[in-house]
C-alpha cells in the first residue's frame, strides 16, 4: 500500500516546476514547509513524520545498499543529472537534482556534493536501470563540441575554467559516472564493443542537456586516464574535436611528488590500464608515476591517427585557448567573453579565489638529479613527439 510520502513522490516527479521548486533551497525547514504544502495542493495529507525518514542523514550511502530505490521507466526531467553508477545494482544510474546549478566548478566532484546536499535530493531518489538509461533520450541534448584530455597537472583544468567562464557553456570536469562507464571494458569481460560505445553516448548526452536550459556549447575535460578510452568516444561522437594536453614530464613528475594524484596511487586506477603488471605496483613511486605519465602520453600519439585530435603543450596557455583550441573546436567569442576568460586564466584554475602562479621554473629547480633520469628514461621519444605533432596540422 503506498504511503503519503510514495503519493507525494508521485506527485512531484509528474511535475518538473514542482522539483525545481523543492529542490530550490538548502534549508530544510524551508523544505519542510514547502513539501506539505505541495502535498496540500495534490489532496495527500504529508506530516513532517513523513519526511523526517527521507531526510535522514546517510553520510556512508548504506541506505541505498540496504534498501535499492526503485527503477524508473524513463530518464527524469531536465534539472536531473547522471551522479552514480552503481555496480551492484547491474550498472544502474543514480540521478540528482542540481536546481539550475550550472556545471561551472574546476571539477564535478564539487558540483555533485553540493547537490547532494539539497534537502530535495536527500528525500526524493530516482535510478535506471542501465538498459533504460542506455536508451534514454533527449531530442535537445547537446553534442560535445569539444574533449580534452591530459597528461596530469598540465593546464587542462585552466583551460576548463577559461571555457567555464563563458555562462554560455557547459563544461563537464572529470565526472565519475563517465568514468565507471569507460571503464565497463575492464569491469565487465567481453563486453560487446557497440554495448559500451551507446552507453557511453547515453552518458555524454545526459549531461548535455544542462541543467538550467540556456547553454549553447558543451564541453568535457576527462580524467588523465580517460585517453586509453578515446576510441570509445570517438566512436560515440566521431564528428568531436579533442586535444591532449601536455608539459614538460619534469614539471609533472616535480607535481605529483608534492602531492599525488589518483592515478598515481597504484590500486586506485587499475595498473593495466597503463600496461602495468599488478605485480609491479610495488615500484618507487617516482618509478611508478614516470611509467603512469609515459603511458599516457605514448596513447594519446597511438590514437593520432584517430582523427580529430590537437597536441598542446602547457606552456602555450592561456594564449593557445584562444589561438589554437577555440578554433579548433569550431567556437567563435566576441570581446566580451575574451576578457572573462582571460580574467579566468589569471586565477588559480583549481582555488579561483586565489591567483595563478606560475611555477614552471620552481619546478625545474626542485627536480632532483634522479628525478631527472627517470623523466628521461622513461619518456625518450615521447615528449619529442608530442612536440612534433603538436606543431603539424591537426588530424
Amino acid at each position: 500500500m503506498d504511503t503519503p510520502f510514495d503519493r507525494f513522490r508521485a506527485a512531484v516527479m509528474a511535475d518538473p516546476a514542482i522539483q525545481q521548486h523543492l529542490a530550490d533551497t538548502t534549508d530544510n525547514s524551508e523544505f519542510e514547509q514547502r513539501a506539505i504544502a505541495v502535498a496540500a495542493e495534490g489532496g495527500i495529507e504529508l506530516a513532517p513524520a513523513d519526511l523526517a525518514s527521507a531526510l535522514k542523514p546517510d553520510p556512508l550511502g548504506l541506505a541505498s545498499l540496504l534498501s535499492p530505490p526503485r527503477l524508473e521507466a524513463a530518464w527524469p526531467p531536465r534539472g536531473w543529472l547522471p551522479s552514480h553508477v552503481a555496480p551492484e545494482s547491474g550498472f544502474a544510474v543514480d540521478w540528482t537534482h542540481f536546481a539550475g546549478a550550472t556545471l561551472d566548478r574546476p571539477f564535478f566532484a564539487e558540483s555533485i556534493r553540493d547537490a547532494r546536499a539539497l534537502p530535495f535530493n536527500r528525500a526524493v531518489h530516482y535510478r535506471t536501470g542501465f538498459d533504460t538509461f542506455v536508451t534514454g533520450t533527449d531530442p535537445d541534448a547537446l553534442a560535445p563540441a569539444g574533449f580534452i584530455f591530459h597528461m596530469s597537472r598540465c593546464g587542462s583544468t585552466l583551460a576548463a575554467q577559461m571555457l567555464a567562464a563563458d555562462p554560455a557553456n557547459i563544461v563537464l570536469s572529470e565526472a565519475a559516472p563517465l568514468d565507471s562507464i569507460l571503464q565497463i571494458p575492464l569491469m565487465v569481460q567481453d563486453a560487446p564493443f557497440e554495448t559500451v560505445v551507446a552507453a557511453v553516448r547515453a552518458m555524454v548526452l545526459a549531461y548535455g542537456r544542462g541543467t538550467a536550459g540556456k547553454a549553447q556549447r558543451y564541453f568535457i575535460k576527462t580524467d588523465s586516464w580517460h585517453i586509453f578510452a578515446l576510441p570509445l568516444l570517438r566512436a560515440a561522437f566521431p564528428e568531436t574535436p579533442w586535444v591532449f594536453l601536455y608539459r614538460d614530464p619534469v614539471e609533472v613528475l616535480v607535481s605529483q611528488a608534492r602531492m599525488a594524484g589518483s592515478q598515481v596511487a597504484p590500486g586506485v586506477v587499475p595498473p593495466q590500464m597503463f600496461g602495468i603488471d599488478p605485480a609491479e605496483t610495488h615500484l618507487p613511486g617516482d618509478e611508478y608515476t614516470a611509467r603512469v605519465l609515459a603511458s599516457t602520453c605514448a596513447a594519446a600519439i597511438q590514437h593520432w591517427d584517430q582523427g580529430g585530435g590537437m597536441m598542446v603543450n602547457y606552456h602555450t596557455l592561456p594564449d593557445a585557448l584562444f589561438t589554437r583550441i577555440l578554433p579548433h573546436f569550431g567556437v567563435e567569442i566576441d570581446a566580451e567573453t575574451r576578457t572573462r576568460m582571460e580574467a579566468a586564466s589569471r586565477r588559480n584554475a583549481k582555488d579561483p579565489n586565489a591567483a595563478f602562479k606560475q611555477d614552471s621554473a620552481e619546478k625545474q629547480a626542485e627536480a632532483s638529479a634522479s628525478l631527472r633520469a627517470i623523466a628521461e628514461n622513461h619518456f625518450a621519444g615521447i615528449y619529442t613527439r608530442l612536440e612534433e605533432l603538436s606543431a603539424s596540422s591537426p588530424r
